[in-house]
Parts: structure tokens; C-alpha cells; sequence
């Protein structure tokens, strides 16, 4: 009898979690996709602008933590909507801990399929432990448009 409840129980706490990040997922794609419709409807600068500014739609607030960053082709940022310090670094050498060189692989898929998502680690900065991290991209008129999710 114990065990007729305890399959149940097990199988809800796996299933939550795993619906959080396809919610959280669902999410980040669609903001990438939001952006880059602000970017068709306004213009690049316009939409690099937004990202960039603390009040904008794109950048990290504490009630959306979901945000939006942009490359160039050569792994510049060109807009971080969480990290404004990154604004003009070239990225495209950077390495997770396990050496992936995670901005390289932003690029060669948003030039290649043109959006996808692409798995690394990074700091989390809530807990500021480094954690597995997947973000969605999208390459389009010479950027790459991404928005990530810490699993």
C-alpha cells in the first residue's frame, strides 16, 4: 500500500521542476522572438538601445528576470540587458569552466540554423555558484540575438 502512494509522489517531484524549465524555456525563446520583431519594427540601433537601457523592455527587472543580449558577428556584445559593464567586450574567446567557448557557438548556430539553443555553464548571480546554463539564439542582419535560463 505504501508503495502505491510513494510512485505518485516521486513521479510529481521529478514532473515539476521539468515543466518549470520547459515553461521558463517557452519564455526565453519568445522573448528572443519579441526582440527581434522590435528590431524588424524599429530598427537595429532602436533595439540594441532598448536592450542596453535599464527601463527597457529587454533588460532584467527583479519582477522579469529574463533578459536579452546581443552580439556582433565577431562576439562584441552590443547590448546586455543584464551585465551593461560587457557593453563593447569582445566575447568570442570566453570559456565556461569546461572550456566550451559558448559565444563562438552563438554565433556559428545564428549564422548556420539560425536559432537554436546552445548548453554551458556560468555564475548564476543569485547564488553565484556556477550552474548549467542553455540559452536560445537567433542570428539575424549580423547579430545574434540570445536570452538564457540556468537549469
Amino acid at each position: 500500500m505504501r508503495r502505491a502512494f510513494l510512485f505518485p509522489i516521486l513521479a510529481i517531484a521529478v514532473a515539476l521542476p521539468l515543466a518549470s524549465q520547459v515553461s521558463e524555456r517557452t519564455k526565453a525563446e519568445a522573448l528572443v522572438k519579441e526582440g527581434f520583431a522590435f528590431m524588424k519594427a524599429n530598427g537595429k540601433a532602436a533595439f540594441v538601445a532598448e536592450v542596453q537601457k535599464a527601463s527597457g523592455k529587454f533588460h532584467t527587472k527583479p519582477e522579469h528576470p529574463l533578459y536579452l543580449f546581443v552580439y556582433d558577428m565577431n562576439g562584441v556584445v552590443l547590448a546586455h540587458g543584464a551585465e551593461v559593464n560587457l557593453l563593447g567586450a569582445n566575447r568570442l574567446q570566453v570559456k565556461d569552466p569546461d572550456g566550451k567557448q559558448y559565444v563562438k557557438e552563438f554565433i556559428a548556430l545564428g549564422q548556420g540554423k539560425g536559432s537554436g539553443w546552445v548548453d554551458y555553464k556560468r555564475m548564476n548571480p543569485e547564488d553565484r555558484k556556477i550552474e548549467q546554463k542553455t540559452s536560445f539564439v537567433l542570428g539575424a542582419e549580423g547579430i545574434v540575438i540570445g536570452c538564457g535560463i540556468y537549469r
